[in-house]
């Protein structure tokens, strides 16, 4: 399965409310899009609650998170805003991505050199380096530690709890995400905000196919990728990191990752 990337409230993403970026390419381009499970078969959605039910849910949810993470003598945290109209913010870093930042980000933090390339599809998870960092206690980052939603707070931590569907899950805090992009950019690259915002246009996976006027996909002339650029797939993969980072500081909104 793919990873997306998605900066928004709750309400939109749970009211399904919202399009991927495939899916949005595919409505522009005049194709049909359908979600399909691991097994092969239409996503199927189940019974679908009207979007004022989902955002009743989605704010006892979020209150009940608050008040549970509350820290004693301190302030309770401001619930942020839940409604099916704020704006989102979505791309699409894929696995590949996602895993050689994070191992550009375990190369420089132990000062290993970083592999020029990557295999497709290959397990991130099991690299000597990714792993040693995911356990590493003195050096603490929520991308290596599973989780897979960062809350609009700027308080760095993170915890374990249950989503709005009962499902456990790794969660933490904008505050801290903005800590860790910031790390790895001191780590890897140096880079201005500019340079980074720009990384997601101009980096990440080579092109496999091209579509042509007949709307038919073709590998014609182009051959098919086994490797890739791991430098040019983790700024790809950070560049829109980045981006939904500082959506979600200005929307005030979680960041979640979808898969």
């Amino acid at each position: 399965m793919g990873l997306d990337i998605y900066a928004g409230t709750l309400t939109r993403y749970y009211s399904h409310n919202w399009k991927t970026v495939v899916q949005q390419w595919a409505e522009k381009n005049g194709y049909t899009f359908n979600r399909i499970t691991p097994d092969g078969e239409p996503a199927d959605d189940g019974e679908e609650l009207s979007p004022s039910e989902v955002q009743t849910a989605v704010e006892n949810w979020r209150d009940q998170i608050l008040a549970a993470i509350a820290q004693p003598g301190q302030e309770p945290y401001t619930p942020w805003p839940e409604d099916n109209e704020r704006p989102y913010y979505t791309d699409k870093p894929d696995w590949d991505a996602f895993g050689a930042m994070l191992l550009v980000a375990a190369c420089h933090t132990y000062d290993e050199p970083v592999p020029s390339t990557v295999e497709k599809g290959w397990n991130f998870w099991e690299h000597p380096l990714v792993v040693r960092l995911a356990s590493d206690e003195e050096r603490v980052w929520s991308l290596f530690r599973g989780v897979t939603w960062w809350l609009p707070l700027a308080d760095a931590f993170f915890f374990q709890a249950p989503l709005p569907t009962d499902n456990q899950a790794m969660i933490a805090t904008l505050g801290g995400l903005r800590k860790e992009l910031e790390k790895l950019n001191q780590l890897a690259w140096q880079a201005d905000e500019d340079a980074i915002l720009d990384w997601a246009d101009t980096e990440g996976y080579p092109i496999d196919g091209t579509i042509g006027p007949d709307g038919q996909y073709s590998k014609a002339d182009i051959p098919e990728h086994t490797r890739y650029d791991t430098q040019s797939l983790a700024k790809f993969a950070f560049s829109m990191f980045w981006r939904a980072m500082r959506f979600a500081e200005e929307q005030q909104v979680p960041i979640l990752l979808d898969y």
